[in-house]
């Protein structure tokens, strides 16, 4: 049985994300248990991890680090025995080096690179950025599997990650400018969108997710 550790940290979207990775479960092949945790234990020994993510990313880390041991067992899991990690909004957001909301706060330094605040060129374009936006420059990813260039998926942030290996973005999206809208490198992925909110699109990127064999 395949065991996804749902990382709980008191994020806002938990129990969507719950919902929708139970959903797609019942779809595929073979048992898989979900397991909604701040527990190290069951974090460093799972076989896929979902991080959530809303709100500001010094906050969310900090909500991260003051779970005891939790910020060691993602470090196990997923650069050491190189289990499958998805991000989701501020989930993929601390995977960067560090976060300039509110100051400089450190991620987790999976990927090089820093959150800023995005700067859409027009007055039409608002922040936070809230809604469908197609994605564009696909990369060839297990993630993308079935998923046609410009696929409208739903988006809520006022931050994004800019890393620094161009090779590292896998998706990018356009409101009053480019930024990345997924990201990835080896057994670790980030979107900053909502697959829980993106129906048809969101559901299937998490199915590839729970299939994703890196």
């Amino acid at each position: 049985m395949q065991s996804i550790a749902l990382i709980d940290y008191g994020s806002g979207n938990l129990r969507s994300a719950e919902k929708a990775l139970l959903k797609v479960s019942e779809g595929l092949t073979g048992a898989r248990q979900v397991a909604v945790t701040a527990e190290p234990d069951v974090v460093a020994a799972a076989d896929a991890i979902v991080l959530p993510g809303v709100g500001a990313f010094a906050a969310c880390m900090a909500a991260v680090e003051a779970k005891p041991g939790l910020t060691a067992a993602l470090d196990t899991a997923v650069r050491r025995r190189g289990v499958p990690y998805l991000g989701i909004c501020v989930g993929m957001q601390l995977m960067a080096t560090r976060g300039l909301e509110f100051g400089a706060t450190p991620g987790f330094d999976w990927l090089s690179g820093e959150v800023r605040r995005i700067e859409p060129a027009g007055h039409q374009f608002k922040v936070p950025h809230m809604g469908w936006n197609g994605l564009l420059d696909l990369a060839e990813h297990p993630l993308f599997a079935g998923l046609a260039e410009d696929t409208p998926v739903y988006f809520t942030h006022s931050f994004a990650f800019f890393p620094e290996r161009e090779e590292d973005v896998i998706a990018m999206v356009d409101h009053g400018g480019r930024f990345p809208a997924a990201v990835a490198r080896d057994n670790m992925a980030g979107v900053q969108f909502h697959p829980e909110k993106s129906q048809a699109a969101g559901l299937r990127l998490l199915a590839n997710f729970l299939e994703w064999r890196p």
